[in-house]
């Protein structure tokens, strides 16, 4: 989970310093800091990023409810406040990560980035990444150094439409003649309640998309918003000490900071967030606010007030900010992060924050040109532009390099050398080690997929996806062929595609697919993150083998990768469970006369080792190709293959299996470079090149095994 820090809010209507405000904002950035470092040591440190909601959500709606905008001129110069305090530094650490993923970071993280820093400098980057996590293979995409700014885009959201609401609210008080307090109260509980059973309800649904939408974070910032409304007649002044009430308000401070700590001690990534989960850390923050507890040393008050606490509080937002960036570029030059490498991001953080406090965010906010509404707007505009004009730059310049590193692929199969790619593994095959880069390049290579992905050029979205599983068919050739074949299966099928487009151009075939994102076609229940969702898997299983059964095609190619365990079991445990239900599927379709190919399943990087992605280890490690590979029994993540498993099973003419495994890897070991071509585009998905090449050997293996159509 990622997270970010937004900017401290001014606050005329606070009259005395909240020191335990500002120490609870150096606690929110410190868990999540750590959790960025040092994940095994805060697994729950995210929720730092709800306490910080919380904050901004009471000291916005203080401000805004001692100064309710009335007039178009209010709403203006407050959106011109939030422009001069979070801007200026925000757009620099932008502008700064794009530069610097473009000259340090891998190419394989500068298209993502700039399409990233896009959406951050017009403040959306939250739903961009709720898109792509809802994608199963954008999901996998390597972190970009912007990727924090999701929760700026949340904040910035919440504070265009939360001065319409409170104006709007108290216009119709004033209308109404109801008191002002009660209906605040109405609305904003109204607008907490429906956002908190909407986050429930899609972390349960969704959790991806959940887990960065506004909707579901709103209600956070509107439960600081509540606190502000109950505190808006009492005196910001904590309890008289030795009073009942101080010794009540220092127990609920220490609860509210109890809460955050077991939140952050105790949730992982596997905890339903943010849900009703998030309420432990949303509460706890509401109480420590709502305590107002004194400054003694023994009181949580007096924790929050240390010197340190308002210091680190104080450069907060520059903190959260450059720390990410940090992160990313250290980890793609220096991976795994060691303890060498969290110091120096801590230390350069902090003091990146501090000079770009004094610098930059004090400036900018007092400065006397800036203090006028055109001028701020102005500046704002102009800012942001320079942003979005390094990151189209940036984007176009892996356009450019994409288009030549696709002429050369194009001129590379074009030559038919029988050693490209898979080819050199044959042993039919003298061939010698390919000199100069290999093809695609790793830039190219991440996007180097099947015409399944619609984003590949010429291509179609033909998957079934999440949550629900609808039946999708792509169909690829001419529609007149005289074969019928049907490519069945999750991801680890969609990438033979090409290979078999390869083998149909001379076999006169229409290659149809039914394909679905991490489902497997097994007649099991998987570990969904949702059982909705693992009873959709499986209807979606049953409708693809009815659709087969009723088209009777001429063969059926299967291919699936076990990328989650069976419902209520370990990946160890499932394999049984697996080949049991890809056997009843094989039976049904044998029973119907229909041939099947199960395609045994390719090894893959992401099964058993460090490399999250063969491109990023690649760019960050050519010419060595050898560092990116590994040892061949360490890749394959079930042996054997239960669908391979469950072919065996039926003793069927029509029912077959192939493995060209001995085509991807060597005996021993597996590399990322084969025949001078990139065989994965990510952590385990093949190249479509590297597919293209094993056309040959797929052709001749459904030639021996008595599959391929005549």
């Amino acid at each position: 989970m990622s997270t970010t820090l937004q900017a401290p809010a001014p606050t005329k209507s606070v009259r005395a310093p909240r020191t335990d405000i500002q120490g609870l904002r150096a606690l929110a950035v410190s868990m999540v800091l750590i959790y960025h470092v040092a994940p095994a040591s805060l697994t729950g440190g995210f929720v730092g990023v709800d306490v910080f909601f919380v904050i901004s959500g009471f000291l916005i709606t203080s401000h805004l409810l001692t100064r309710t905008p009335r007039t178009g001129r209010d709403f203006v110069d407050f959106w011109a406040r939030r422009i001069r305090r979070l801007l200026p530094a925000s757009l620099l650490v932008l502008a700064v990560t794009v530069v610097a993923t473009w000259l340090l970071g891998p190419e394989t993280l500068w298209e993502n980035t700039a399409r990233q820093a896009g959406a951050a400098t017009l403040y959306s980057v939250n739903w961009l990444l709720a898109a792509d996590a809802v994608d199963y293979l954008a999901a996998e995409n390597a972190a970009t150094g912007v990727q924090h700014y999701w929760s700026l885009a949340v904040e910035e959201q919440f504070y265009l439409v939360w001065p319409l609401l409170i104006g709007l609210l108290a216009l119709i008080a004033r209308r109404s003649g109801w008191r002002r307090e009660l209906v605040w109260a109405t609305g904003l509980g109204a607008v907490a309640l429906a956002s908190l059973v909407w986050s429930v309800r899609l972390t349960a649904s969704d959790p991806g998309r959940a887990y960065f939408e506004s909707p579901t974070r709103v209600w956070e910032l509107a439960a600081g918003g509540l606190v502000a409304l109950a505190l808006l007649h009492r005196t910001e002044r904590p309890p008289t000490p030795g009073t009942r009430a101080s010794f009540l308000a220092v127990g609920l401070g220490w609860a509210g900071l109890g809460a955050i700590a077991v939140a952050g001690l105790t949730f992982d990534a596997r905890t339903p967030f943010p849900s009703w989960t998030a309420a432990l850390p949303v509460l706890g923050t509401c109480a420590v606010i709502a305590a107002r507890a004194d400054a003694r040393w023994w009181s949580p008050g007096g924790v929050l007030a240390l010197r340190p606490a308002q210091w680190l509080g104080d450069i907060s937002y520059s903190v959260y900010l450059w720390h990410w960036p940090l992160v990313v570029l250290v980890g793609a030059l220096s991976a795994p992060l060691g303890l060498l490498d969290a110091a120096g991001i801590v230390v350069l953080s902090l003091g990146l924050a501090a000079l770009t406090k004094k610098y930059v965010e004090d400036p900018f906010r007092t400065a006397s040109w800036n203090r006028r509404t055109g001028a701020t707007y102005g500046f704002g505009a102009a800012a942001m532009a320079v942003v979005l004009v390094l990151a189209g730059a940036l984007w176009l310049h892996v356009q450019d390099r994409q288009e030549a590193a696709e002429a050369q692929v194009r001129e590379a199969l074009a030559e038919a050398d029988p050693c490209l790619g898979a080819g050199a593994l044959d042993p039919d095959q003298t061939c010698s080690e390919p000199s100069g880069a290999p093809i695609p390049t790793p830039l190219q290579a991440s996007s180097d997929k099947s015409q399944a992905y619609g984003d590949v050029s010429g291509g179609q979205d033909c998957w079934s996806s999440q949550p629900s599983f609808p039946l999708l068919t792509c169909d690829f050739g001419d529609v007149d062929a005289a074969h019928d074949v049907v490519l069945l299966g999750n991801s680890h099928a969609g990438h033979w595609l090409p290979a078999l487009q390869q083998i149909a151009t001379g076999r006169d075939w229409r290659i149809t697919t039914m394909l679905a994102s991490q489902c497997a076609s097994t007649d099991a229940d998987l570990e969904f993150s949702t059982p909705a969702r693992s009873d959709a898997c499986r209807d979606w299983t049953e409708t693809a083998v009815e659709e087969i059964v009723e088209r009777s095609p001429d063969l059926v190619v299967m291919s699936n990768r076990v990328s989650l365990p069976l419902a209520g079991a370990t990946y160890e445990q499932s394999a049984a469970g697996y080949a049991d239900g890809y056997e009843r599927v094989l039976r049904r379709l044998a029973e119907a006369g229909v041939a099947v190919a199960v395609l045994r399943d390719t090894p893959a990087p992401g099964d058993g080792g460090e490399i999250t992605s063969i491109p990023d280890c690649l760019a960050e490690h050519l010419p060595d190709a050898a560092a990116c590979g590994g040892p061949r029994d360490d890749w394959v993540s079930f042996d054997p293959d239960p669908a391979a498993t469950a072919a065996t099973r039926i003793a069927d003419k029509g029912v077959g299996v192939v493995d060209l495994n001995d085509r991807i890897c060597r005996a021993q070991n597996c590399d990322a470079v084969v025949g001078g071509v990139i065989v994965y585009f990510d952590a385990s998905h093949l190249t479509a090149t590297y597919a293209r090449t094993l056309a040959p050997a797929l052709d001749r293996a459904l030639v021996s095994g008595g599959l391929m159509p005549r």
